[in-house]
């Protein structure tokens, strides 16, 4: 990912709903996990938000908590040109690291089983509707859609999604991602919890 930043000290602490406390760079911190205010607009500068911007959509939110929740590292790198942002996708590769994109395919191939079980006992041709349905799932996993239902984040969808928004499973699937969301914060028991929970028994 390419993007100019100079990055200051400032470092903030998040608590992720599902995942637990993480330690972000101040305004990184409040562009992935939505927290935000005075202080970490004053904390870092805008060339970073301004990389942030550009180079880190919330849309894949849900990918790093999931990457957290299994207890994997997030690296976000910025970088001054094309050049620099290749070498250092080369080195992470080299390190075995793995892409946002395979590690959405790697999320999607886990939940799809589940999913296709469920969309056809409803009576849905999976290997037609997949698509949208997926769409819509991932779409209720956004920020700016958590917690609310199709019907309540309907103007923002249709400008997203378009006519898609409207399908049967595009909100089939939006409402599997609303309980599928519920369910990983609800019941995600922190490796530390489960010590707790050990030491008390």
């Amino acid at each position: 990912m390419a993007g100019g930043a100079s990055v200051g000290a400032a470092v903030a602490t998040f608590l992720v709903p599902g995942v637990g406390p993480i330690l972000a760079l101040g305004l990184l911190g409040a562009a992935i996990f939505g927290a935000g205010g005075a202080a970490a607009g004053a904390l870092a500068g805008g060339a970073l938000e301004k990389a942030i911007d550009q180079g880190l959509p919330r849309d894949e939110l849900y990918l790093y908590e999931d990457a957290l929740r299994r207890g994997r590292s997030v690296v976000i790198a910025f970088a001054d040109d094309e050049q620099i942002a290749e070498n250092a996708r080369a080195e992470l590769k080299r390190a075995g690291a793995e892409t946002v994109d395979a590690a959405r395919e790697e999320w999607w191939i886990g939940l799809r089983g589940a999913e296709q079980e469920h969309y056809t006992s409803q009576g849905g041709d999976f290997r037609v509707d997949e698509a949208k349905y997926r769409l819509g799932f991932e779409a209720a996993l956004h920020p700016d859609c958590r917690g609310k239902s199709c019907v309540d984040a309907a103007a923002k969808l249709q400008r997203k999604y378009g006519d898609d928004s409207a399908t049967p499973a595009f909100r089939q699937g939006y409402d599997r991602g609303q309980r599928y969301l519920t369910y990983t914060v609800e019941t995600y028991t922190s490796p530390a919890k489960q010590k707790n929970k050990q030491r008390a028994a």
